[in-house]
Formats: C-alpha cells, sequence, structure tokens
C-alpha cells in the first residue's frame, strides 16, 4: 500500500518516545497475544492473561523518556521508506477518514516508542506487542513489532499488513467511543463479547481500507495510491495470523474454541473483507448470531 510521495501528512497527532526503561510485560495487548503463546509454550506455563487490558496502572511517561521529532515524516515519499513514517501517515489518513464518520468524534493518543513506555493500563512494551488503552484513549506500538510479526510468526508485514495493525487498534478506539467496549468484560468463547469485539475493530480496519484511496490529505491531495491485489492478501495475511485457532495450533495446543477472545482466522479475514466491501455500518458483529460471526 503505496502513500502518494506529494501528500503532505501531518506529524502533530503522532507523539515518539524515546529513552524508555528496559522492556516489560505489561498492559493489554490484542496482536501481543502472539509474543505471549509464543512464551507460554516455551515456559510451559500459560502467560496469555498477561495480554488482558486492565485499569489503573501507571500513568503515561517516564522521567527518562524524551519526546523525538517527526518532521521528517511529513511527506509521503517518507512513509514510503520506513516503518516509524507509515505509521505517521497511516494515523493522518485513518483519523482523517473516522472525522466523517463518527457524530461527537475525537482523536486517540497515539504514541510510538523504543522497548517499552508508560501507559494508563500499564507498561507498553515490545513483548506485549500493539494495543489500545481505554483509560488514556490511547493507541501505543512499538514498530519492532512488526519484526516480531515477520520473524517469529512468519506473518506478512508488509506495508497494507502493517497499517491494518493500526487500523485495528483505531477500531477499538471507536468501539469504545460507541460506547460498545465498555460493556464487553473479559469473557472468552466463540461466541464472546471478547470475541464480537476483536472481529468490529477487524471489521472497522477493513472499512478504512476500502475507503483509503479516497482520503485526502489537508491539500486536497489523496494519501494513498490504489491498492493492489497482493496487498489486500498481506493483509488478509496479517489477519488470519492472530486468529485463536492459529495462535493456538503454533503453541503447540489443540483448537479450543472456549478460549477464543479473538475469533478464527477465516472469522477475522472476512470481517475485515465486510468493512471493506460495505463499510463501517456493517459492523455490527453484536446483533448477529453466533453461527454468523
Amino acid at each position: 500500500m503505496t502513500f502518494n510521495d506529494d501528500a503532505r501528512i501531518d506529524t502533530s497527532k503522532v507523539q515518539r518516545r524515546k529513552g524508555g526503561r528496559a522492556a516489560a510485560i505489561g498492559g493489554g495487548s490484542v496482536i501481543g497475544v502472539l509474543v505471549l503463546y509464543f512464551a507460554s509454550s516455551l515456559l510451559g506455563v500459560d502467560l496469555t492473561p498477561l495480554a488482558g487490558v486492565f485499569d489503573g496502572g501507571s500513568q503515561p511517561g517516564s522521567s527518562s523518556e524524551q519526546t523525538a521529532d517527526l518532521s521528517h515524516c511529513s511527506t509521503g515519499a517518507a512513509a514510503n521508506q520506513s516503518d516509524e513514517c507509515r505509521m505517521v501517515a497511516a494515523t493522518d489518513s485513518i483519523d482523517t477518514y473516522w472525522e466523517d464518520q463518527v457524530r461527537g468524534y475525537r482523536s486517540p493518543g497515539m504514541i510510538l516508542y523504543d522497548g517499552s513506555t508508560s501507559s494508563a493500563c500499564g507498561t507498553a512494551s515490545n513483548a506485549v506487542g500493539p494495543f489500545y488503552c481505554p483509560s488514556d484513549e490511547s493507541i501505543y506500538i512499538d514498530t519492532t513489532f512488526y519484526d516480531t510479526l515477520r520473524n517469529d510468526f512468519g506473518a506478512s508485514a508488509g506495508s497494507l499488513a502493517q497499517m491494518y495493525v493500526l487500523a485495528h487498534e483505531w477500531g477499538h478506539h471507536i468501539s469504545n467511543l460507541t460506547g460498545v467496549l465498555g460493556q464487553v468484560g473479559n469473557d472468552s468463547g466463540a461466541a464472546s463479547g471478547s470475541v464480537r469485539l476483536e472481529l468490529q475493530a477487524d471489521c472497522y480496519a477493513g472499512a478504512w481500507v476500502g475507503a483509503a484511496t479516497t482520503i485526502k490529505d489537508a491539500d486536497g491531495r489523496v494519501f494513498l495510491e490504489p491498492i493492489s491485489k497482493a496487498e489486500i492478501a498481506d493483509a488478509l495475511d496479517a489477519a488470519a495470523a492472530v486468529g485463536d485457532d492459529n495462535i493456538q495450533q503454533s503453541a503447540g495446543q489443540r483448537v479450543n474454541p472456549d478460549g477464543f477472545t479473538h475469533g478464527t482466522s477465516e472469522q477475522r479475514q472476512r470481517w475485515f473483507v465486510e468493512g471493506y466491501q460495505n463499510g463501517p455500518m456493517s459492523c455490527d458483529t453484536f446483533s448477529v448470531s453466533a453461527s454468523k460471526l
């Protein structure tokens, strides 16, 4: 998924933190559950409960952290050259899209960091992966996560696959704004609220991708060039990699629907396509029967 080289990117929507503490597991994660499953299989201990988002914890920012300048990410050309600038540009595009979709919309915080940083949901780290924290309405991403996704789990980490991860976390922000997220507990199971919430985020991610080539920067230039079939396949590959059944099998476990919290690979792909083809109004995963999830 290629940005228009001349697109103007608003870098003020992203905070880049550097100089945080050494990585520590904490906070919550959607995609980061992969790493915890992998560690569980090595240690013989179930570490996956650590991936649940919890309220409270330490407050954002540590005394050793500094905020880095992102002015080098102000063009689409820069976004095509680095993961960091790609996340900055995708933030501008996704934020611009949702401004027109949700009444009373407010932008989430977007924090890129190295190693670890503090959030209102606990420690964000590269061991946990990207996540949305509802307590401070912010998304946290260590861009080295994409190397983990690619090297440790064999998933595609192409440009659209990377932006799918961000768009998925943004989907949780939309569910939070609409009040849906606050009504979902920490239950598990094939038709649980947790699974429905994750599939809704996948659908919202697909909705943005479906509109992405029409979204324009402040100067009226489209952010992104047309999307290829190969790029869509990359995003679907990333969605499949984080399906509960695939994660359980990768950890050497049998597939156990009672333990599902995110949905199967097939479901995650299907709901992404639903949003991609039909937009955000088709993403009410809470009104469909279990057989339709």
